[in-house]
């Protein structure tokens, strides 16, 4: 059987199982639609939990990232693992307590105010929409590789599965959905892991075969793959090479910027209990960590695998690979496959019959590259994005697993892309029809609005994917940034102080929203129009603050802006206060905090 009968039975078979679950779980209410009637078991919303968390960014970009970069991208991990920890400690269960089913609705309630409830709206569509173009888009590029089609029919492809589960089945459908999801894309992550670990360390965990010794050299594999890549003239993999501050606001917008995405926050709305929230939670990280403690080692043997295919004759100094046998070794052939998707290239530019890799910028290696004749990096072109999916077929893995990740890598994608789609159509006929609109729409309208709004999210969220912007690393860091500055601080605010009223939530949402966008239009451009920033990451205005940092002091600025505003003006009514102690401190304890 040929790969791409292969890659089509898994890919069409767990197709299936999502369609089907869908149809089974249907949801006939808005409870259900938007809550999945309160009824998830912990265990069953924790594995839904993981697989709207760990979107394609987590399945295909992010080992990539830590591959071609090393210890400085631990970010990456650090950043989304701390953000899940920050919301379900300090915002899952109080917001399942208030009883809601939005974000918005929530910052609407607990700010008396129907223009928070607006604002709210609006930065959780911007940061949404922005987010889920990034997941269609990976979904045309799985596509076009695995099903042998080009980007645009596989996008549509995805846009329809979406569409026949999200939309019908609402957050029910979802929910279950996810779970085959999670099971889909843990096992597809987990078996390459376990195989190409067992290959270099002997070991089949990867996250302790990274810390072991590689088999062909016996020396530890990290102090190996230090070794391969300084010699190549590229960053030491396991030292620090970046600014510290920035790496730590960096890190710190991810944690606050995933900790206020909202198709997430929405997920802990599904539990019949507080106490459930609270142990979903704790399941969520359990499913998370099985992925996140295994990245680092798909990363790392990766990259060696990468670097030895192109040096195979003992390093820099054995000669590099021949581009006859690129052509001709099977072991190969996953360089001819992914040059076709226009995703990985090379080029033999001193025409010397041989593909050398280094990194041509490095000073040292330009002397040596010319001493041996060189002009330049000839591996021109390396997605980070198709490590993973690339992973098996470097790796020399049996077809079956290549067919599994194919899956994996769209399951993760479409699983995320569901959520955020849910969280856009509950905030535009809950928040804005029902709650600003049409206050008296029935059930049976309000749910046909939802499924209208979702429609119409998939069609925009297609449309872009098709023709993503010249900005779509940008759009990844707007979501974060708005989410980061404008959702997470009224949340937090909301549960945790009394003392903010609602003109201090809206100018506080309003400022970190606007000086978030001004310091990111400022070095990507105005409205993203080329060569109109004055600005560049590469040199910044405020010190070394890149704009994809800039969502953490945004936040400051939202904290700042509500507690000022909310000092000068009128002070929070009584009701609101105590509705805030009540959602705070558990029942039964009120004897216990007044007697302290």
């Amino acid at each position: 059987m040929d790969q791409f009968t292969i890659n089509l039975l898994f890919v069409g078979g767990s197709f299936a199982l999502y369609i089907g679950i869908a149809i089974w779980a249907r949801a006939g209410s808005t409870s259900e639609f938007y809550a999945a009637g309160r009824g998830v078991h912990p265990v069953t919303n924790g594995m839904a939990t993981a697989a709207d968390w760990m979107s394609a960014a987590s399945f295909i970009s992010m080992a990539g990232l830590i591959a071609f970069t090393g210890y400085d991208n631990s970010t990456f991990l650090m950043g989304w693992t701390g953000g899940y920890v920050l919301l379900a400690l300090l915002l899952a269960p109080y917001l399942r307590k208030f009883g809601k089913f939005t974000v918005s609705e929530f910052i609407g309630d607990r700010f008396y105010s129907q223009t928070a409830r607006i604002v709210a709206v609006v930065c959780l569509i911007v940061a949404s929409t922005t987010y889920v173009i990034g997941q269609m888009t990976g979904v045309g590029v799985a596509f076009g590789r695995f099903l042998e089609v080009d980007n645009t029919t596989g996008l549509l492809i995805g846009a329809c599965v979406v569409f026949a589960y999200a939309v019908f089945g609402g957050m029910k459908g979802v929910t279950y959905t996810q779970v085959a999801q999670y099971v889909v894309l843990i096992t597809a992550y987990t078996i390459p892991a376990v195989f190409i670990s067992l290959q270099l360390t002997g070991n089949p965990i990867p996250g302790l075969g990274l810390f072991g010794d590689d088999v062909a050299s016996g020396v530890p594999l990290l102090t190996k793959l230090d070794q391969v890549v300084t010699d190549l003239g590229f960053n030491s993999y396991t030292a620090h090479h970046s600014d510290t501050l920035n790496m730590v606001l960096f890190t710190l917008s991810l944690m606050i910027g995933t900790a206020g995405l909202p198709h997430v926050i929405m997920r802990f709305f599904t539990v019949p209990k507080v106490s459930d929230a609270r142990w979903s939670a704790g399941w969520t990280l359990v499913f998370i960590a099985l992925l996140y403690l295994t990245a680092p080692a798909v990363g790392a043997m990766a990259r060696l695998n990468i670097t030895e295919m192109m040096w195979p004759n003992g390093g820099i100094n054995g000669g590099a690979v021949a581009v006859e046998t690129i052509a001709e070794d099977p072991k190969y052939d996953w360089m001819d496959t992914w040059q076709k998707t226009g995703l990985l290239d090379w080029e033999d530019k001193n025409g010397d019959g041989k593909i050398q890799y280094y990194n041509d910028q490095n000073a040292e290696m330009q002397v040596v590259a010319e001493e041996k004749g060189w002009v330049g990096n000839e591996l021109t072109k390396f997605n980070r994005d198709i490590l993973v999916l690339a992973n098996p077929e470097i790796a020399n893995l049996p077809s079956w697993v290549i067919g599994l990740v194919a899956a994996g890598g769209l399951a993760a994608a479409l699983s995320t892309a569901a959520g955020l789609l849910l969280a856009i159509s509950s905030a535009v006929s809950h928040d804005l029809i029902k709650g600003a609109i049409n206050p008296r729409i029935s059930e049976k309208g309000e749910l046909l609005s939802a499924r209208i709004a979702m429609a119409v999210a998939i069609v925009v969220a297609t449309y872009l994917g098709l023709n993503p912007p010249g900005f779509a690393a940008q759009t990844v860091a707007l979501a974060f940034g708005l989410a980061a500055a404008s959702i997470f601080p009224a949340l937090m605010m909301g549960i945790f102080s009394t003392r903010i009223n609602n003109v201090g939530a809206v100018a506080g949402m309003l400022a970190g929203l606007v000086v978030t966008l001004v310091y990111i239009f400022l070095h990507k451009g105005w409205f993203f129009i080329p060569d109109t920033n004055m600005f560049t990451d590469a040199d910044p205005l405020l010190g070394p603050v890149k704009s994809t940092s800039f969502g953490a002091v945004g936040a400051l600025v939202n904290f700042i802006v509500a507690y000022v505003v909310s000092g000068i003006t009128k002070e929070t009514p009584q009701e609101i206060k105590d509705l805030v102690q009540s959602v705070r401190i558990p029942r039964g304890a009120g004897t216990a905090v007044d007697g302290h």
